[in-house]
């Protein structure tokens, strides 16, 4: 070999050198952008309407939903794109970014088509319980078809980054966390008070989870619920003494104060604990002890933690939105986000985490309440509704057991009797859409294959289709007048397309989040793009949502 021809190869050796240094340098600062928070939370509220930021906004403190707003941003106009807006199908969509059309949680129960009967979306009879012995708490996401943005963020760690999702319903810990969760964790109240998971997880418990079990927290919430503030401020809900709210038993009015102890053996035990704002209080409490039991945002690596406040729905429900005790409710839930973010910064430091916070659904206000204030609202008679139905499907065919199935505002039709019977099931399905129209604040009716076929862009028949699962979705979708509900008189309840249903809040905040607000449009479905493009991983495989490019620096 010559010596020119040594002296090019030497060259060409230093240059390659050089370029794969300043590769391997090149590298190192992309995954530290891509690793650009120690741990993401996302804080779901259920049942939470935009306007309780803005209605309780004077009586929050400055850490908890103020500091969010004045520090993060605001999506003023954020919305579910799809019906019914119910928990299961809320949580799963802030975290796959997609909608019942394709992740497949249609409700949080829904009738099962191939095995006839009803099924709940996160009911696993193949696993079982986890910290106690309750067969009701076999549970897991396999009714959950895509991933969520957690799952992507385990494959893209190598399963290096933890994920740990808690709340107070199953559902809520279960579905945000995905397939690939480290653990998750829900409240078993009854006699226990006790944080439990199952075995699609792990085997027992780890010992910060007992340890915590084993202490009086829950113990120490069985306490009087009084206002937090005397109660004569409380100007922006209705009197404590109406006839719009339901109570607990052996309690003869739904007014304060409510003894918890001396009420939880009529009320299922520490399940009482659900419909006050000290179910929320130990969520936080639980989620501060997952930090440290956990080790999370400790390295470089990182971790999801989904938190959803439950106990926001439970007392919605029961005393509804325009209540004391749902304003007491998110005053104290605002102390507990105080509570959370100043541990987020004492454990892993300000500016190294990531939060979004929005809710699953929103709700309607009573509509007896409603009705009180000259508003068209009122209650559906289901029963009489299905007697009218079993009556033209027995003059119609001759036959009543032609429907398997009514629930969530479907209508299941017993498709082997219609082929038995040699019967066309598209005219079938037309035939109840044309009766059915007809019945009192029956609004709107539609087919499975005009569900299928059809291309809605706008209004109620766009977020029907999106919430419409072509193999799990009844025969007929119908839909009950503005603010009608199949409900009790008293509380309130959710499930519509309407904007007291789908209006929601959404707030970014901490490490990579530009200050700022917008009243543009944004949908739930955003949230979970908009995370995984702030960390560089894959989007979830079913997401249809875009990234919210103007919250991110």
């Amino acid at each position: 070999m010559s010596k020119k021809i040594e002296i090019i190869l030497l060259l060409l050796i230093f240059s390659l050198s050089s370029m794969a240094q300043v590769t391997s340098g090149e590298l190192e600062s992309l995954n530290d952008e891509k690793n650009n928070t120690k741990l993401v939370v996302g804080i779901v509220v259920d049942q939470m309407r935009y306007d309780y930021l803005t209605r309780f906004y004077t009586k929050y403190g400055n850490g908890g939903f103020k500091r969010m707003i004045q520090e993060g941003f605001n999506c003023k106009n954020n919305h579910f794109n799809y019906a019914p807006t119910k928990t299961g199908p809320g949580h799963t969509s802030i975290f796959t970014g997609t909608t019942p059309k394709y992740h497949g949680v249609i409700a949080n129960d829904w009738y099962d088509k191939e095995q006839k009967k009803m099924v709940y979306c996160t009911g696993d009879a193949s696993v079982k319980a986890v910290g106690t012995d309750s067969e009701s708490e076999r549970m897991s996401p396999h009714r959950m078809k895509t991933t969520t943005f957690a799952d992507e963020n385990r494959l893209f760690t190598q399963m290096k980054g933890k994920t740990i999702g808690i709340s107070i319903k199953d559902r809520g810990a279960i579905l945000p966390a995905g397939h690939t969760a480290n653990a998750a964790y829900w409240f078993r109240g009854k006699n226990e008070g006790h944080f439990v998971s199952s075995t699609y997880y792990l085997e027992s418990l780890p010992k910060w989870v007992t340890d915590f079990n084993k202490s009086d927290v829950a113990e120490s919430y069985l306490k009087p619920w009084n206002t937090l503030y005397d109660q004569s401020i409380y100007i922006e809900s209705g009197s404590d003494l109406n006839n719009f709210e339901g109570t607990f038993k052996g309690k003869e009015k739904a007014t304060f104060p409510y003894d918890l102890k001396s009420l939880k053996d009529n009320n299922g035990g520490f399940d009482i604990l659900k419909s006050t704002p000290y179910g929320n209080s130990i969520v936080a409490d639980f989620a501060i002890a997952a930090i440290d039991g956990e080790q999370l945002g400790q390295d470089a690596i990182t971790d999801v933690l989904t938190v959803s406040f439950s106990s926001t729905d439970y007392v919605g429900h029961k005393f509804g939105v325009n209540s004391k005790e749902i304003e007491d409710t998110y005053i104290r839930l605002d102390k507990d986000l105080e509570r959370l973010f100043n541990a987020l910064d004492e454990k892993i430091g300000k500016g190294e985490y990531t939060i979004f916070l929005t809710a699953d659904h929103a709700a309607v206000n009573v509509p007896a309440y409603l009705q009180s204030v000259k508003i068209p609202a009122g209650y559906i008679d289901t029963k009489e509704q299905k007697s009218k139905l079993n009556v033209f499907m027995n003059t119609k065919y001759g036959v009543t057991n032609l429907i398997e199935n009514i629930s969530n505002t479907q209508i299941f039709l017993n498709r082997e009797k219609i082929k038995e019977l040699n019967l066309d099931l598209d005219d079938v399905q037309e035939d109840i859409v044309n009766e059915i129209i007809n019945y009192d604040h029956i609004d709107k009716v539609y087919t499975a294959t005009t569900m299928s076929s059809a291309s809605f862009n706008t209004g109620i028949e766009a977020l029907l289709q999106n919430g419409f699962n072509q193999k799990r979705s009844g025969d007929v979708i119908f839909v009950y007048d503005p603010a009608f509900i199949s409900y009790s008189k008293t509380g309130s309840t959710h499930g519509s397309g309407l904007n007291y249903d789908t209006h929601v809040p959404l707030l970014f905040f901490g490490k990579g989040i530009k200050h700022g607000e917008t009243f543009k449009k944004t949908n739930i479905t955003d949230i979970a793009p908009t995370i995984s493009a702030y960390l560089g991983i894959s989007f979830p495989n079913g997401t249809t949502g875009q990234p919210l490019e103007f919250v991110l620096e």
